[in-house]
């Protein structure tokens, strides 16, 4: 279930995150987020014009990275071996950096009702790499794990022949998304999260089936 769930929820919630920004901040105010450094400025402020419909995108991505933690377990299950495992577990270190941020991303949003959108902006920029970073650096150093995971993962499905060149390659690339606080979502987050979601379903189903597919060595360069 994780398998499919998780690659979907994650692909809803880049696109929520997305739409929730466009909806919220009219082409002015967009314009103007663009023009800042970061992109906390922009997601700060929508939340301030939309709270409802940008706690939904932040709580459905965050529930996406807790649905991933088992669907890559699982993965690395079937795929088995010493590269896998390392794979999977770097990339389920990255899924905890991931509820880090999320934690931040709230915390940051309920300021802007305690003291205001202006006051708590100016409070959370100065601070924002500390908070981005965390405590002794850990989280930063934790998200590291995901583009260091998808790449070993990838490679262990390709060499298994679970998976072949097409589906490897959609799974690396997923591992190429954004991590940090307060950050905003483009479509084409969500379209390479929806690669994963190609890779990933496909097998859940056919695990909830019974029907496991075995791996069965190494494919040719051109596979799917």
């Amino acid at each position: 279930m994780a398998l499919i769930l998780g690659p979907v929820v994650m692909c809803a919630g880049y696109l929520l995150r997305h739409l929730s920004t466009v909806t919220a901040l009219t082409p002015q105010q967009q314009a103007w987020a663009e023009a800042q450094p970061f992109a906390a400025y922009g997601q700060l402020l929508a939340y301030s014009s939309e709270p409802a419909l940008l706690t939904l995108s932040y709580a459905v991505f965050a529930l996406g990275a807790i649905l991933l933690f088992p669907a890559f377990v699982a993965l690395a299950q079937r795929v088995g071996g010493g590269l896998a495992f390392w794979g999977a577990a770097l990339l389920v270190t990255g899924l905890f950096a991931r509820l880090y941020f999320a934690g931040a991303d709230q915390t940051a949003f309920q300021l802007t009702e305690v003291v205001g959108l202006e006051q708590a902006t100016n409070a959370i920029m100065k601070e924002y790499v500390d908070i981005s970073y965390g405590p002794w650096r850990v989280p930063v150093w934790a998200s590291v794990g995901q583009y260091a995971g998808s790449l070993l993962l990838a490679i262990a499905t390709w060499r298994s022949g679970l998976f072949g060149t097409a589906r490897s390659l959609m799974l690396l690339l997923a591992g190429g998304t954004w991590m940090g606080v307060l950050k905003g979502a483009s479509l084409p987050d969500a379209l390479v999260t929806g690669l994963l979601c190609v890779a990933l379903v496909p097998l859940g189903v056919r695990m909830l089936r019974g029907r496991l597919p075995a791996p069965a060595g190494r494919p040719p360069v051109l596979s799917w």
